[in-house]
């Protein structure tokens, strides 16, 4: 197979593992040429037209190209929307309350397991569909919204057959422990029981997630009893990661740290201990400002802080049908500059290489460097900056995943 050439760019904006954070590789007038599904060369196109006169050429469209966005946190296996809760929120009633009169997640596991196979994989499939239109080559996807062991393997099933057929990549997260069921509301250490004998293990046979993550949360799981799921995750060769702080100061930052968990989510209520536990470790802190402005919050995770101590900074969509209803990574960047003060360059940086790294893929995906997946989004922007300025909008022409073009938006 011949490599391809992408030309015509007005040059690439990326971060780069010998860079350090906000600093960005911005070259104009330069070419990629792709070997496969790899990064093979950057240079003038003048220069790679000569030492690779077989190339096919791609027109790059005036773009800037950017590396693929990395969504380190979705939830995308679902069967209902939550519009109705969506007004309730409006009307006054807060996500815990509507959480405590079974709505919530509760209220997704009900109607979750009412839907058939067929159904679930044709939404997950649409669902997933429009991360690309948006610019995003890889993405995490978690279960969570089965909450029995037969439930629990079906949505992680969907995944898999959807990552064989959708030209993304799927790094599945099995969250058993997302909530208690309504059948275990009174028996609650018989449902971790289940998910430590019986899930845990039917997962890692099955070969169905990459990672196992706990929603650790005051009236959800306790530390003691995230510490007891994560450990039983980790002795299954399961690598880690946790819902931490997001409601209340409970510790997970801390819990992430001590149990070596590639990422702590989500990070409101982050202690200061907290944070600097998670600098000394190496957690990556993915941060949802989609959520909290979708829930009408007041209160951001304090990213500033953050990143002034050290700690690895990734921003993620946190799609799910209760507190982040978006695919759309581009509005994530905007959120992130005008709620938590990021820049546009450490906003780049936090949904490309950063996000890579809250997935463990700090080697193949994250920035356009010689050898890594050719994952490419084409910005039609004046500049980096512009993507997060002009907010709410799309401004994605192309989309190249593994050296293929899987979008184009022709307009």
């Amino acid at each position: 197979m011949n490599p391809k050439i992408l030309t015509h760019l007005k040059g690439i904006v990326t971060p780069r593992s010998d860079l350090i954070f906000n600093e960005l590789d911005i070259r104009e007038n330069v070419a990629i040429i792709i070997n496969g599904t790899q990064i093979a060369a950057i240079d003038s196109a003048d220069v790679l037209k000569q030492q690779y006169p077989d190339a096919t050429e791609i027109h790059g469209q005036n773009c800037w190209a950017l590396p693929g966005f990395v969504d380190p946190h979705t939830h995308p296996v679902f069967y209902k929307t939550r519009e109705e809760e969506f007004e309730m929120r409006i009307l006054g009633k807060s996500y815990e309350e509507i959480a405590a009169q079974g709505g919530g997640i509760r209220n997704s596991v009900r109607a979750f397991r009412k839907a058939s196979f067929q159904q679930l994989v044709e939404l997950t499939y649409q669902r997933i569909s429009q991360f690309i239109e948006y610019g995003t080559t890889t993405i995490e996807a978690k279960s969570g919204y089965g909450l029995s062991l037969e439930d629990e393997l079906k949505s992680l099933r969907i995944l898999k057959k959807i990552s064989e057929n959708l030209p993304i990549t799927i790094v599945p997260t099995f969250l058993g422990a997302h909530e208690v069921p309504d059948e275990f509301r009174d028996k609650r250490e018989d449902y971790i029981e289940l998910i430590i004998k019986e899930m845990i293990p039917a997962v890692a046979e099955e070969n169905l997630a990459e990672f196992c993550d706990v929603f650790t949360e005051k009236n959800v799981f306790s530390i003691p009893e995230s510490e007891k799921i994560l450990q039983a995750a980790k002795d299954h060769d399961l690598k880690l990661k946790l819902h931490a702080d997001e409601l209340s100061p409970l510790g997970g930052a801390e819990l992430a740290a001590k149990m070596g968990a590639i990422s702590a989510d989500h990070l409101l209520k982050v202690s200061d201990k907290g944070i600097k536990a998670m600098r000394d470790s190496g957690v990556t802190a993915v941060l949802l400002p989609g959520t909290a402005f979708f829930l009408g919050k007041e209160h951001y995770a304090p990213a500033r802080k953050m990143i002034r101590h050290g700690v690895k900074v990734a921003l993620a969509t946190d799609y799910n049908p209760g507190s982040s209803f978006t695919q759309n990574m581009n509005l994530i960047l905007s959120l992130a500059c005008t709620q938590m003060k990021m820049t546009p360059a450490e906003t780049i940086w936090a949904s490309t290489l950063h996000s890579a790294g809250a997935i463990d893929r700090l080697k193949q995906l994250g920035s356009l460097e010689v050898g890594k997946k050719a994952d490419i989004v084409l910005q039609q922007v004046p500049n980096y900056q512009y993507i997060p300025y002009h907010y709410g909008m799309n401004h994605v022409k192309m989309v190249i995943r593994h050296g293929e073009v899987i979008h184009h938006r022709q307009n």
